[in-house]
């Protein structure tokens, strides 16, 4: 409906930047999506930080981030795209990796 370019997808990494079970399944959900969604491109981004940011981002802006996991998730993916759009811009390269769509 509208026809995006690419879709980021948050890459959940420990604070050292080794994967876990969480990356594991994300990448598997990727995988998936890039099949269902082909020819549009899926791209795993760096998600480290982002919770914490934009749960201290609504207690800054007077917003109760007890209210629910909800709206924290959502702060949080504002901000991941935030990050890929501005590496993007700087670095001039996609940001992330790409997923690769194994059949």
């Amino acid at each position: 409906e509208y026809e995006p370019l690419e879709v980021v997808v948050g890459l959940p990494r420990s604070l050292s930047g080794r994967e876990g079970p969480a990356a594991a399944k994300v990448r598997a959900f990727a995988n998936e999506l890039a099949k269902g969604i082909k020819p549009v491109t899926v791209r795993l981004v760096d998600e480290r930080m982002t919770t914490v940011t934009a749960a201290q981002g609504l207690r800054a802006s007077g917003k109760n981030a007890k209210k629910g996991r909800s709206v924290i998730d959502q702060a949080a993916a504002v901000i991941i795209l935030q990050n890929a759009l501005e590496t993007e811009r700087v670095s001039g390269n996609p940001p992330g990796e790409c997923v690769e769509v194994v059949v």
